[in-house]
């Protein structure tokens, strides 16, 4: 294997050759494959067929014309330089995908089961329905879940939402939603509003504007209820780039993306055309509502 782009050909030696194989490769072997090219050191990775392209490697070393010894290279500057490359490479994200299907038991299930309701309808008759139930529901509130409608307040922008994208497996698609979250056993539907956009957000909640009443997620599949909590964030400066530390749990993978509600009923089209995406319907119906009001002439 010849380390092209990292040390010119004339000048490195069979044991620096050796030395530097034995520096990284090792961690690359089970991920990466090393592929030579004059101008760049290119890791392409078999899982995840991305190529990276580091420009930087080959001025590393230098060597002398009059000399087949390679110069000493600048303190620190290879290691330090080659593990933040490393590190980015082998982290690299991948597109998560379903492995496998199958039944659950509901002795198994830990969030949610499936029962059988019996009852008689408007003319005596017996019927059936199948039904999801969470079993997490908070027995302080009776309710499952919040999701937070938010307004970002910016001396430098005009007024935002804050939406969150986020791989759900139900659907094997990235959803578009607002944050949102199952309200613990102890909490109210505002304090868990409070609680989770900041985990999910990096984002303090300036002041809650609203709570919904109790409100049905998906009726003729599940019992499954929630709440929606409107706030206000005050954001000295919303630049792009620059938004606050999630604080996510193991597994969490939560992309954040900033809206100008004017913008975001389109924006939220332009979202919905996209391959392995789906909008969240309560966001979705909340722009559209808005969309309504600008657009259709009903004297509301």
């Amino acid at each position: 294997m010849q380390l092209w782009g990292i040390i010119p050909r004339r000048s490195a030696s069979s044991a620096l050759t050796r030395g530097l194989m034995d520096l990284f490769i090792p961690s690359l072997t089970n991920n990466l494959i090393l592929t030579p090219n004059k101008h760049t050191t290119t890791f392409t990775d078999p899982h995840h067929h991305h190529t990276h392209h580091h420009r930087h490697l080959h001025l590393l070393f230098h060597h002398h014309s009059t000399t087949t010894a390679p110069a000493k290279p600048r303190r620190n500057s290879f290691p330090h330089i080659l593990k933040s490359k490393m590190t980015q490479t082998l982290h690299k994200k991948q597109e998560p995908a379903i492995t496998s299907v199958t039944e659950l038991p509901t002795s198994e299930a830990r969030w949610v089961t499936l029962q059988k309701i019996e009852y008689t309808d408007q003319t005596g008759k017996a019927r059936t329905w199948e039904v999801a139930s969470r079993k997490t529901r908070s027995a302080k509130t009776g309710v499952d879940a919040v999701a937070i409608g938010n307004i970002l307040l910016s001396p430098n922008k005009a007024p935002s939402t804050l939406l969150v994208i986020q791989y759900r497996p139900p659907l094997d698609a990235y959803t578009v939603e607002w944050p949102a979250g199952l309200i613990d056993e102890d909490e109210t539907a505002e304090e868990a509003a409070v609680r989770e956009f900041k985990e999910e957000t990096g984002y303090e909640v300036s002041r809650v504007l609203s709570v919904s009443p109790v409100q049905a997620a998906d009726p003729g599949l599940s019992n499954a209820n929630m709440q929606m909590a409107m706030v206000e964030v005050e954001v000295p400066e919303l630049e792009a780039g620059s938004l606050p530390e999630q604080r996510l749990e193991d597994g969490e993978h939560i992309e954040r993306v900033v809206v100008p509600l004017a913008e975001l009923y389109e924006k939220l089209v332009e979202y919905s055309k996209r391959e392995r995406f789906i909008v969240a319907a309560k966001l979705f119906h909340f722009a559209a509502g808005m969309d309504f009001m600008k657009t259709q002439k009903y004297g509301l």
